[in-house]
């Protein structure tokens, strides 16, 4: 197997990086947003400052998401635990100005060569649906 990395599109916050990693580096948050998790697919979710454990429908264990570094208003890097695969990833933010930052989210992953070709699309499809998604979070009321 070789590592895979994977890019989101760029997108654009209306706030600055300080308001969105406040938010975005605080896990609770997911809180507010629970309800838009389809409840057909998950069957368990916890979550907690710094990390979220869910249980998604047909894996059977429960996967953890974690926050395993930090930079201030710049990256929240995450480890991915209890997947028959390596997986890490990670947000970007670049501020451009003080009500515009750009957000990027990265995954790499260690994905069999046999798999690779069947998920790639679906991979970069959930990403950019993810980083779009993080575009409308009302932050500055979050805070």
């Amino acid at each position: 197997m070789s590592e895979q990395k994977y890019e989101s599109q760029v997108c654009s916050i209306p706030n600055s990086a300080h308001t969105v990693y406040q938010v975005l580096s605080n896990l609770k948050n997911l809180e507010r947003v629970r309800h838009l998790i389809p409840q057909d697919k998950v069957q368990e979710l916890e979550i907690m400052p710094d990390s979220i454990r869910i249980k998604v429908d047909g894996l059977g264990q429960k996967i953890e998401f974690r926050i395993v570094d930090k930079t201030e208003d710049d990256t929240i890097k995450f480890g991915i635990d209890n997947l028959p695969i390596s997986i890490n990833a990670w947000i970007q933010l670049k501020q451009v100005n003080p009500t515009d930052t750009r957000v990027k989210l990265t995954l790499k992953a260690d994905i069999p060569m046999m798999f690779r070709m069947m998920l790639q699309d679906k991979i970069q499809k959930g990403l950019d649906q993810a980083a779009q998604m993080l575009t409308q979070f009302p932050y500055n009321q979050w805070l």
